[in-house]
């Protein structure tokens, strides 16, 4: 087994103004300014919805023609499901998504059978997908 580390860095940059660093690319984070932020970026959930259809996206872009897929276009649509409440102090409320639904809009010259195979193994092989599902041990470190 070959073991690899990602890195990735957050930095403030006042207000709830984030800057997420990996690689050498950098995006912001940001709230909308209903709850405080001034609405210049997505917020940390929306970016995990982001992260995970790219992941998805990229499956298919890896193995589409491996798959005999004529793929024409595509796109996909995440959405996840939250309780703001929880947020505002109301106990016993889930914090984080309490469902994330993945709607694919996939445009090829295949049957629907070969559509629904690709799909299936995109399900069954995406990275940050597992993750979510098969939540990784979390280590913490604090440092001055």
């Amino acid at each position: 087994m070959s073991k690899q580390i990602l890195k990735a860095e957050v930095a403030s940059l006042g207000g709830l103004q984030l800057k997420c660093s990996a690689r050498g690319f950098e995006f912001l984070i940001d709230e909308p300014e209903n709850v405080g932020g001034s609405n210049e970026a997505m917020n940390p959930l929306e970016a995990l919805l982001c992260s995970l259809g790219a992941c998805k996206m990229m499956v298919v872009r890896f193995f589409y023609q491996a798959k005999h897929i004529n793929l024409k276009s595509m796109r996909v649509e995440i959405l996840g499901e939250i309780d703001s409440d929880r947020l505002k102090g109301k106990p016993d409320v889930k914090v984080g998504f309490s469902k994330i639904i993945t709607n694919y809009y996939i445009e090829a010259d295949n049957s629907e059978e070969e559509i629904a195979e690709l799909v299936a193994f995109v399900e069954r092989t995406c990275p940050v997908k597992d993750t979510i599902v098969n939540a990784p041990e979390m280590e913490l470190h604090i440092n001055p």
